[in-house]
């Protein structure tokens, strides 16, 4: 485990935005922007495990912007999807660091039988590891996971033999990404003029969260860039006196 002198976020969270814009730029498809996206994402994940990243989330779709990719573009990134967890899952930093694998999202409904066994056997073989957290959101909004929150109490309500008084902490534990802690840092990449967090995500983590928006593009952003976001974490931290 590499030792570097930086206060680390327990959780980090990442929203990969930029790659089709770093396709276009390029005179490229936008599959080969996610497809270096997905390249990107190998590099980090391989240095927060070699840092000693407690949890890393990436937001890896929306249902919407699924829904909204012209067709040729989505099968292009669901076969992305299928080669990277495959190596994602045969990787040996995955066994050898004890990181477990936990897809959130709609992605059962979303993705076709093939891509849904991959993501299954790397939740299966992995789901003894307790060292670290490797989360992924796939076809995920967050109004869907608090809507799911609230049509599980209203099912748990109706059902009940006596009156339930809702609290916060009941809300949270029936999110679909109940199983995470708060994030302590977010890091969203390819940001121009509008810095912001994407509306819904995560919104129950995120609450007291610190935000580093990156004007670097996912495609370009390389463990080297991963660490200098750690770095202005890490300083705004000491500043706060945590």
């Amino acid at each position: 485990m590499e030792k570097i002198d930086i206060t680390l976020p327990e959780h980090i969270a990442i929203i990969p935005d930029g790659n089709r814009r770093w396709a276009r730029m390029n005179n490229l498809s936008p599959w080969k922007g996610h497809k270096e996206g997905a390249d990107r994402i190998e590099e980090i994940v391989r240095e927060a495990l070699n840092l000693g990243v407690k949890y890393l989330t990436f937001w890896g779709s929306s249902a919407d912007n699924l829904a909204k990719r012209p067709f040729q573009e989505k099968k292009a990134l669901l076969e992305i999807y299928e080669e990277y967890f495959q190596k994602l899952i045969n990787s040996k930093e995955i066994y050898e660091s004890q990181a477990k694998i936990i897809i959130l999202g709609d992605w059962r409904n979303q993705f076709p039988g093939k891509l849904k066994d991959i993501l299954e056997e790397g939740v299966e073989k992995t789901k003894n590891h307790s060292k670290h957290v490797l989360c992924f959101l796939l076809a995920y909004n967050g109004d869907d996971d608090m809507l799911h929150a609230v049509k599980t109490l209203v099912g748990k309500a109706q059902k009940a033999t006596k009156k339930i008084v809702v609290t916060k902490e009941m809300i949270k534990d029936n999110l679909m990404t109940a199983q995470l802690p708060n994030v302590d840092f977010v890091i969203r990449t390819g940001v121009q003029d509008d810095p912001h967090n994407s509306a819904g995500f995560l919104m129950w983590q995120t609450q007291n969260t610190q935000y580093d928006f990156s004007s670097v593009m996912f495609p370009q952003f390389t463990k080297e860039v991963f660490k200098e976001s750690l770095q202005k974490f890490s300083s705004r931290v000491r500043r706060l006196g945590h």
